[in-house]
């Protein structure tokens, strides 16, 4: 295979125009994972079809995730504008169609192809500012981008419930049209560098059967323990299928001449060991994003505006950490400290969240820990990804960082299952039997009597705080992780690497 040669130097404009229209694209693919949680209640009013509620974000999960990995192999063949205007074309597609469904049907299919849209935004945009900036000078972008991804997280929701309140759910679709415009204009004419075509062959087969794996682990871990239980022969079906997908896709990878998921990548410590904290990350972080905000209301007592503002915290801990420490990195040419720091911070602050949730402490206490929690993630993800593009060679650039954040995506999925498995099983444990199918079909201060109700919300309470404690023994996990990490020297220009 032919190695691209090294990007050509942009220019000062070209850059800030390429990198507005890269953080246009994040934002677009990173709120849409959130921001329809909240309205989906209205939008079971209009709709109906109230049993397959979950699919409206099962289904652009899947379709996201399974996509990531095939966006970073062809942009690497193709070149990444034009899987841009692809990835941005049919996420606009999907977001009309979203906006326009009668049905739940319907809403369920045009999701699906919102999410194969989305698949390639995040990957794009994270591997394009890889083409452009040296990776000594790239956490800075990194870093900004990590801000944007997490800010997007916690206000998805928040900004939800304004648009469904305000206008219609059927606006949360609508409002990516400008957004994603203005992503397609800037990239058109600020990203100049001319796309690398060569003869390759595409791994199909490899395509194929690594979507059929993610899609049978991703159905396995959004079924279990809700549409059936954990030891169901679906669920048990679904899983044995995953397992034998992943074998054959790792036997097909070997066996391909252009892998789209290259074996000699997972030979490199520097490579392995950064994708890995990246899962393991995503995994404690979106586990207790989902029940953050239960807790807030549920157990504190607090309205969902108010919820909304007590996630702020944690955001704006994310935002301060992920750009300082960019800059910091491009100035010192050292990265290890700061993701080491960083997983010590998440896993001490995951303990005190739970401490205060256990305990009712009170909420100053516990903003201060979303402060920490929220600094000490914003370490980690976007110098975890400079880190690995520093290692792959040039040409390898957008397969890397899709695995990256295929990886990030499936880490988050395996963490709100094992989130909700975790707190289910402690309510069964807190619970009396004749509670136990209540506590799941409805929750406190849903018409119950007084005392059944107190009883649930303590329930309640313990059973979250268990669920921190999960969040930190992940960081901690994280940690030990990520101290076996070698620090290559952060090279100046985009040359291959030695591998």
């Amino acid at each position: 295979m032919t190695t691209p040669p090294a990007t050509p130097a942009v220019s000062k404009r070209e850059l800030y125009l390429v990198f507005a229209g890269l953080m246009l694209a994040l934002t677009l693919a990173s709120l849409d994972q959130n921001i329809v949680s909240t309205a989906l209640p209205r939008i079971v009013s209009d709709l109906g079809g109230l049993m397959h509620l979950s699919w409206v974000v099962t289904a652009f999960m899947v379709a996201s995730t399974t996509t990531t990995p095939l966006y970073g192999k062809l942009s690497d063949i193709y070149g990444r504008k034009r899987l841009f205007y692809v990835a941005i074309g049919i996420f606009l597609a999907g977001s009309v169609l979203c906006g326009l469904s009668q049905t739940m049907l319907q809403l369920i299919l045009f999701r699906a192809l919102q999410g194969l849209g989305a698949g390639g935004l995040m990957t794009l945009a994270q591997t394009t500012i890889g083409d452009l900036i040296p990776p000594r000078e790239r956490g800075r972008y990194q870093g900004i981008f990590g801000a944007v991804f997490a800010a997007c997280s916690v206000a998805g929701p928040l900004l939800g419930g304004v648009i469904t309140d305000s206008l219609s759910w059927r606006w949360i679709f609508y409002v990516n049209l400008p957004v994603g415009a203005a992503a397609l204009a800037l990239i058109a004419v600020g990203l100049k560098h001319p796309n690398v075509r060569a003869e390759h062959r595409i791994d199909y087969a490899g395509a194929i059967l690594l979507s059929a794996a993610t899609v049978c682990l991703l159905l396995c871990l959004s079924w279990g323990g809700t549409a059936f239980p954990w030891l169901s022969p679906v669920i048990l079906g679904l899983l044995v299928a995953a397992v034998v997908f992943f074998g054959l896709t790792i036997w097909q990878e070997h066996r391909a001449s252009e892998p789209i998921l290259p074996p000699r990548l997972f030979h490199l410590r520097g490579f392995v060991i950064p994708v890995s904290v990246i899962g393991l990350q995503a995994m404690a972080l979106f586990g207790s994003l989902v029940y953050l905000p239960l807790f807030f209301q549920l157990v504190m007592g607090r309205s969902p505006s108010h919820a909304g503002l007590l996630m702020a915290p944690l955001m704006a801990g994310v935002i301060l950490t992920s750009v300082t420490g960019g800059r910091l990195v491009a100035r010192s040419g050292r990265y290890k400290i700061f993701p080491v720091i960083g997983l010590f911070l998440a896993s001490a602050s995951f303990l005190a969240i739970a401490f205060s949730a256990e305990n009712a402490v009170g909420v100053t206490p516990l903003v201060i820990a979303l402060i920490v929690l929220g600094a000490g993630f914003g370490f980690v993800m976007p110098i975890m990804t400079m880190a690995l593009q520093n290692v792959v060679q040039q040409e390898d650039l957008g397969v890397a960082t899709s695995v990256s954040a295929f990886l990030r995506s499936l880490g988050g999925a395996l963490g709100v299952a094992l989130s909700g498995a975790v707190v289910a099983a402690r309510l069964h444990m807190l619970l009396p039997p004749s509670l136990h199918l209540e506590s799941l079909a409805r929750l406190p201060g849903s018409g119950m009597a007084p005392v059944r109700d107190r009883v649930m919300v303590e329930a309640y309470r313990h059973a979250i705080a268990t669920n921190f404690f999960t969040g930190s023994a992940l960081a901690a996990a994280a940690f030990a992780v990520v101290l076996a990490l070698p620090e290559t020297p952060l090279r100046r220009a985009n040359v291959p690497a030695e591998s």
